[in-house]
């Protein structure tokens, strides 16, 4: 639907940027910090590890001030569990939670609200070695008992915490462990979502912030009006976004996929007590990341099976990894635009996932990543990213639209406020405002420098989302 004049953003909007611990601190084995399945993980060919990132860990404050400079109210950022008990579960370092602090204290020092991802990719590895990760029970405790140290450090300096940062693309896309079956797999996801529940619960108790989940959600599309393929979009849709969100808001599984697991075996094991723990976790918001729509075609067993061995054997693992047999299988949309790296661009699916999650869950919402991750050029110390600035400003007019649609959106932060390590592409993919001097392996200055988007996105912030013409 159009409107002849639309309403503008709500007062007290939170403009601003985000960013994980491992994709930026660097500082990987410093002040007791142990390492995390992120810095023990195979790094693609050609692309950096995570060893110095962008040096956010001692360079925090310069960057906290050019936040400040652009305008941010909001800037999202994670604590790393592996820096906060090095052991996993053991003893608190008392460093690292003073690190924090002063990070907390420095966004309060400009008017910045802290929004605190609590796990954000970085298992502690001994955690890995010791229980097989998420895979076991006590994987839950161990997380709860880092979570009460946030909660009790840092509850009284932060509003609104977010638990788990992306947990359906871990599940689904295997990132960051090591899981060799399907069962493992969904019961992993399961231990994920009690401790996420459990969290929620004790931080109600121990603090007055506001706590919610932060998965990747998705508009899915069916690649045709085929009845078997719109069917297949609606499966995809309980499998890529449900799954994570009705457990954390209903305390419940999608049934029909939960039928699926269980008739294939792979169904994760319940113990008495758990959905009593999901029922009780009861978020006060939702947090999402969004990038671009997706878009499956239904496909049978055999053609599925077919499919997933030809990909395995390409070594095209995300076509492998993308393909569920007697689902759905992802396919090109070609309506979709793309950046240079096969990202989707897709405003309107980003007003269509918003109303969806507000229909569904009646949370507020909040955008907790959505960005332009390209190669930038840095010349006579400027960066002409005007592809980034198009990106956004139809991306911040999705929102203005949904915001009329009647969806309480509470906030914008994109990914991300300055260059970080991508998670497969390096720091050649760069999405933030503020370019970082390095380059795959040579560390050059590390010196900051404000992208034409930085003064852009400086203007919208400081007209309230009212003023997104292209810089004079």
């Amino acid at each position: 639907m159009d409107y002849s004049t639309l309403k503008g953003f709500p007062q007290g909007f939170l403009w601003g940027g985000s960013s994980s611990a491992y994709q930026c601190e660097g500082a990987w084995d410093e002040d007791g910090k142990s390492p995390s399945v992120s810095d023990t993980t195979d790094i693609p060919e050609g692309t950096t590890d995570f060893k110095v990132a962008i040096d956010h860990y001692h360079r925090y404050k310069e960057d906290i001030a050019l936040m400040a400079e652009m305008g941010f109210n909001e800037f999202r950022f994670s604590i790393a569990w592996p820096r906060i008990i090095p052991s996993g579960d053991g003893e608190v370092n008392e460093v690292a939670v003073k690190h924090y602090h002063d990070v907390i204290d420095e966004c309060h020092k400009y008017g910045i609200e802290p929004v605190v991802t609590l796990y954000h990719f970085d298992l502690p590895q001994c955690l890995q070695d010791r229980y097989g990760g998420w895979a076991d029970r006590k994987c839950i405790d161990a997380f709860l008992k880092y979570c009460k140290v946030c909660f009790a450090e840092y509850g009284k300096k932060v509003k609104y915490f977010l638990t788990i940062n992306e947990q359906n693309m871990m599940v689904l896309y295997q990132g960051h462990r090591d899981y060799k079956d399907e069962k493992t797999i969904w019961q992993a996801n399961h231990h994920m979502l009690l401790a996420q529940s459990l969290a929620m619960q004790e931080c109600h108790k121990m603090c007055d912030a506001k706590i919610g989940p932060a998965p990747n959600i998705t508009a899915i599309y069916p690649a045709t009006s085929s009845p078997e393929d719109n069917l297949a979009a609606m499966d995809f849709d309980q499998l890529r976004n449900r799954l994570f969100l009705d457990p954390a808001c209903f305390g419940t599984y999608p049934e029909a996929l939960l039928r699926w697991f269980t008739d294939r075996g792979v169904a994760p094991v319940v113990e008495e007590g758990d959905m009593e723990i999901l029922k009780n976790g009861h978020p006060d918001f939702i947090a999402f990341n969004y990038y671009g729509a997706g878009c499956v075609k239904y496909v049978s067993k055999e053609e599925g099976e077919k499919a997933v061995a030809e990909a395995m054997e390409k070594k095209d693992f995300m076509t492998g990894l993308m393909t569920y047999p007697g689902l759905c299988m992802a396919v090109n949309n070609p309506l979709q635009e793309s950046t240079s790296y096969g990202m989707g661009i897709d405003p309107v699916g980003l007003r269509i996932t918003l109303r969806q999650l507000w229909e569904r869950y009646h949370l507020p919402l909040i955008i907790t990543e959505n960005g332009c991750g390209v190669p930038d050029t840095l010349e006579d110390g400027k960066v002409h990213d005007d592809y980034r600035i198009d990106y956004l400003r139809r991306h911040i007019e999705a929102c203005r639209e949904a915001i009329n649609d009647g969806v309480d959106l509470f906030g914008y932060s994109p990914w991300s406020a300055f260059d970080l390590i991508s998670t497969h592409q390096g720091i050649t993919k760069r999405y933030g405002f503020i370019y970082v001097d390095r380059d795959e392996f040579d560390l050059g200055t590390l010196d900051r420098y404000r992208k034409d988007s930085f003064f852009w996105y400086k203007k919208v912030i400081a007209t309230n989302g009212e003023d997104l013409d292209d810089l004079k």
